[in-house]
C-alpha cells in the first residue's frame, strides 16, 4: 500500500483547502476496518497528529484545529480527507495521513502555506 497525499497549496488566511489521502494499490478489506489520521509537521517541528477517524467514523481533533478542520473518508475509494477551513498561518505545514496502528510507509506530504 501506498500513501499519496494531494490537495495542498498557498492560500490567504482565512481561506480553505481539502486534502486528500490515497491508499493506492489497498483493498478495502484492508482499509475500511483501520482507524486513520492526519498530521502535520511545521518546519522546524515534530510530525504530530491532528485529527483521526475510526473504523466506525468516530472522529477525534487536536485542540488546534477543533471546529476548523474536518476528517471523512470514503471505504469504497479508499481514500481519506480533511477539509481545512478558517486557515490560519500557524496551519502552514506539511500534512501526511497513515494508519493509526502499525503506521505504513509514509507518503510524500502535500504542503499547505497559509500566508498572513
Amino acid at each position: 500500500v501506498r500513501l499519496v497525499e494531494s490537495g495542498g497549496g498557498l492560500v490567504p488566511a482565512g481561506g480553505s483547502l481539502r486534502l486528500s489521502c490515497a491508499a493506492s494499490r489497498a483493498i478495502t478489506s484492508f482499509f475500511a476496518p483501520k482507524d486513520w489520521g492526519w498530521y502535520s509537521q511545521a518546519p522546524g517541528k515534530q510530525r504530530e497528529l491532528i485529527a483521526k477517524i475510526t473504523s466506525d467514523r468516530a472522529t477525534t481533533y487536536a485542540d488546534s484545529v477543533k471546529g476548523r478542520f474536518t476528517i471523512y473518508r470514503d471505504n469504497s475509494r479508499k481514500m481519506v480527507y480533511l477539509q481545512m477551513n478558517s486557515l490560519k498561518a500557524e496551519d502552514t505545514a506539511v500534512y501526511y495521513c497513515n494508519t493509526l496502528e502499525d503506521p505504513l510507509e509514509w507518503g510524500p506530504g502535500t504542503q499547505v502555506t497559509v500566508a498572513s
